[in-house]
C-alpha cells in the first residue's frame, strides 16, 4: 500500500496514537524523530500550517493532525477496523474524540498550569469532563466493546501522560475512587500490545511537559 513514514516525537501522546493505530493495523512504517526545538525542513514542508507533529507521509503525501490521520489510516488499511461500522456509532465515536481533545485534554492541561485562585476552578472543570468519559466506559472493557478501537486510541493519553501532568500540577484527577471504570480501563489499556510497546519513559515525558508548563506560567506571570 505504499511507503509510510511517521514524523513524530516519542513524548507526544498524539504521536503515540498514530503508532498504536499503525501497529494494530499491521502497517510497516519508518519513524522519523523530530526535534521540536529545531524543526526540520521536512516537518515545515509537510505541515506548513501548524508546524507540529504528528505527520504521516504516505507515498510522499502528508497528512496532519492526529484525529485526521487516524481516520485516514482506518480508511486506507481495512484490516482490524478502528471506527465502528455502524454510521451512528461512528458519529458518536467522532463526537467523543472531539470532546476528549477539546475538553478533557485542554481541561487537564489548564488545571496543570493554573495557579492561585484559578487552580481549584480549573481542577473542577477537568474533573467534570472526565465524568462524561467515566459514563461512556462503564460496563465495557474498551470504549469500542471487546477490543481496542478508535476512541480508546484517542483517550489513550489517560493511561500514562495524565499521571505526569498530575504530578507536575500537584493535583489528583484520575483516581480509582472517583473514576473506577475509567481508571480500570486505563490500567488495562497500557498493558495491551501494541500500546505498551510505544510508551515513552516517564522521565522523558516529565521533561517534555515541564518545559511547556514553565513557559506558560512565565507568560502568565509577565502579564
Amino acid at each position: 500500500m505504499g511507503e509510510v513514514k511517521l514524523i513524530a516525537t516519542p513524548q507526544s501522546f498524539p504521536c503515540a496514537r498514530i503508532e498504536w493505530a499503525l501497529r494494530i493495523k499491521g502497517v510497516e512504517y519508518e519513524y522519523i524523530q523530530e526535534d521540536l526545538a529545531n524543526k526540520s525542513p521536512l516537518l515545515l514542508q509537510s505541515n506548513p500550517v501548524h508546524k507540529k507533529v504528528p505527520v504521516l507521509l504516505h507515498d510522499g503525501k502528508p497528512i496532519a493532525e492526529s484525529l485526521v490521520i487516524l481516520e485516514y489510516i482506518d480508511e486506507t488499511w481495512k484490516e482490524n477496523p478502528l471506527l465502528p461500522l455502524d454510521p451512528y456509532e461512528r458519529a458518536l465515536a467522532r463526537f467523543w474524540a472531539r470532546f476528549i481533545d477539546e475538553k478533557c485534554v485542554i481541561g487537564v492541561w489548564g488545571a496543570c498550569v493554573a495557579q492561585g485562585e484559578e487552580k481549584g476552578k480549573a481542577i473542577e472543570a477537568a474533573l467534570d469532563s472526565l465524568e462524561f468519559l467515566e459514563k461512556q466506559i462503564q460496563g465495557n472493557k474498551y470504549f469500542g466493546g471487546e477490543r481496542i478501537g478508535y476512541l480508546d486510541i484517542v483517550a489513550g493519553w489517560l493511561s500514562h501522560w495524565i499521571n505526569v501532568l498530575e504530578e507536575l500540577g500537584d493535583m489528583e484527577l484520575l483516581t480509582a475512587e472517583r473514576f473506577p471504570s475509567l481508571h480500570e480501563w486505563s490500567q488495562n489499556f497500557i498493558q495491551t500490545s501494541p500500546v505498551k510497546d510505544c510508551i515513552p519513559p516517564r522521565e522523558s515525558v516529565v521533561e517534555y511537559f515541564s518545559f511547556g508548563i514553565n513557559y506558560v506560567r512565565s507568560l502568565a506571570s509577565n502579564k
